[in-house]
């Protein structure tokens, strides 16, 4: 439920402060006074698209601050838990937009950007304009509208889950049969490709391994010469295993005087005589296996240049060969066992099939019961607003399979006659402006009833009735506003008769500046206002006297 909106800056108005309270608001005032810009104004902090055009005149930038109660709802608290986005029970959206462009929002203090402001804002006021008819007159969006009005969502979801399921194994299937096709075509050079990469036998990391090895046989030479160089000066002229030996003898004679006081440096002595011990060993092994076998050269170019001419061959690099080889070889095996894997892939297709046509059907007739439920609660309302005769149908059929998809095998079209004996059309073919209107109210307050929205905005929804049908207009907001909060910007009087609490929108000029101000009735004035409504410019007392029978009935 919207509890406060703050405004500053947007368009005629300069400073606006207003509460709302549950039940009818009705928001009246001349045409252009300035009810579209509380909307506009309004639509800022449910993500609707920000213009530099907004901010008022003479001013730097605009702010528009919001306060909700936070829905009960489970998919809005899931929304907000992904978002990593904090609410105790008031959220409190505000919105800032700057004359160069800039634009800031903020949900409870966190900064916000304009798509998921919208995610949200689907959650917390729903719209039901003039203007917007043309979602409803639209046959595309009307299985959408059906099927939230139904609130079947455990169908919706299983069905698009099999749909999905069919999808992917269909897919499974189709991509089996092509490459069985491909590998067919591709068989002779398949084989020989496998026969070649096979007897290169391509080994892991083997590239790497040669280019070292040719490295270490091109130095050979230089490598055995420094390798004899170190042997010699541990061996040859001092005798440093001898030296470090006699250390080791003279620190053990004087631990023996000390009770070991320097033993670890006697064992430090006696590890350096082992390790240089080791390292003659190694060094005299080194040389005598390092090869200068001028053959081996050339056997190791020949392999790199088989290698890196197969690579090219297959453009990959030398590592990814033997992928190449596994690749091949499956799809030999394709064309070997591919016609078994391909009967299970279509056995799998048509069980995933059956499985959407069961769940399609399911949520198909789920649809039904809920076109003949809205279908009735449509009329019911048609009889109040003097369309007595008209009939609305809703028809569900069935699609070419083609046109299967997530949402089931259904299409739903609203349809009406306006006469006993004629037939059925859509919605924005048969019915007139007037009787287009009344079409309207009656499918938007049914579903609006269906929602578990906190707060709808009705702009205009009367535009071109009056009398008696204005009054079952205003009758059936104020009963849709004893479940949900409902704002009404209305120009009929029978309308706003109806409102729990009345604002009034006003515009003014003082020294060539023009400023909207909304204003929160009391009784007196609000008898006033619909007297205004109901008489024009000059306010009789018989308009007032039927200000106060509107009022009271």
């Amino acid at each position: 439920m919207l509890l406060s909106l703050s405004i500053r800056n947007v368009v005629l108005i300069d400073k606006l402060d207003l509460d709302f309270k549950s039940g009818l608001s009705v928001l009246t005032g001349e045409t252009g006074a300035g009810k579209s810009i509380l909307l506009d104004s309004l639509g800022l902090l449910l993500g609707n698209r920000a213009e530099t055009g907004l901010i008022r005149q003479g001013e730097d930038k605009l702010s528009v601050t919001g306060i909700f109660t936070k829905p009960a709802d489970k998919q809005f608290s899931e929304l907000l838990e992904n978002y990593d986005l904090e609410a105790d029970d008031e959220l409190i959206i505000k919105r800032l937009l700057s004359r160069d462009g800039k634009n800031k929002i903020f949900f409870n203090d966190q900064p916000l950007s304009a798509k998921v402001l919208k995610e949200i804002g689907h959650f917390l006021v729903e719209v039901h304009g003039q203007f917007d008819n043309q979602g409803l007159l639209n046959p595309a969006n009307h299985l959408d509208i059906l099927d939230s009005y139904g609130r079947y969502q455990e169908n919706l979801r299983v069905t698009a889950e099999a749909f999905a399921n069919y999808k992917q194994a269909k897919k499974e299937r189709v991509t089996a049969e092509q490459n069985i096709a491909q590998a067919k075509t591709d068989e002779d050079n398949l084989r020989h490709w496998v026969a070649e990469l096979r007897q290169l036998n391509i080994v892991e990391n083997e590239e790497e391994n040669l280019m070292q090895r040719r490295q270490e046989l091109m130095n050979a030479e230089k490598i055995v010469d420094s390798i004899n160089y170190a042997y010699g000066a541990l061996t040859q002229g001092a005798d440093v295993s001898g030296a470090l030996r006699q250390a080791q003898n003279a620190v053990d004679k004087v631990n023996l005087l000390v009770n070991d006081k320097y033993k670890s440096l006697a064992e430090m002595l006696e590890q350096a005589a082992i390790d240089v011990n080791e390292s003659i060993n190694e060094l005299e092994d080194l040389a005598s296996h390092i090869s200068m076998n001028q053959s081996e050269q050339e056997n190791i170019e020949e392999r790199l240049f088989a290698l890196r001419a197969m690579a090219r061959k297959h453009q990959v690099s030398i590592n990814d060969l033997p992928s190449v080889l596994v690749d091949f070889e499956n799809k030999l095996s394709a064309i070997e066992y591919g016609e078994d894997k391909l009967k299970k892939l279509s056995a799998a297709e048509v069980e995933a099939k059956n499985e959407y046509i069961k769940q399609a059907k399911a949520l198909s007739l789920k649809r039904q019961e809920t076109a003949q439920n809205l279908d009735a609660q449509v009329m019911a309302e048609l009889l109040p607003l003097k369309m007595e005769k008209a009939k609305f149908v809703t028809m569900i059929s069935q699609t070419e399979e083609d046109n299967w998809s997530a949402k089931g095998y259904d299409t739903a079209v609203f349809t009406v006659s306006t006469n006993p004996n004629s037939p059925q059309g859509p919605l924005n073919k048969i019915a007139s402006g007037g009787e287009l209107a009344r079409f309207m109210l009656a499918l938007k307050v049914n579903l609006a009833q269906s929602a578990s929205i906190g707060t709808m905005i009705f702009d205009e929804v009367d535009a071109g009735v009056g009398g008696a049908t204005a009054q079952a207009v205003g009758e059936r907001l104020a009963r849709l506003a004893e479940k949900v909060q409902v704002l009404v910007v209305t120009h009929s009087p029978q309308v706003a008769a109806r409102g729990n609490n009345h604002f009034k929108v006003a515009k003014h000029t003082t020294d060539n500046i023009t400023t909207t101000t909304v204003t929160e009735l009391n009784e007196k004035a609000r008898h006033e206002e619909i007297a205004r409504m109901l008489a024009g410019e000059v306010i009789t007392d018989e308009a007032r006297a039927a200000a106060k029978v509107l009022i009271e009935k």
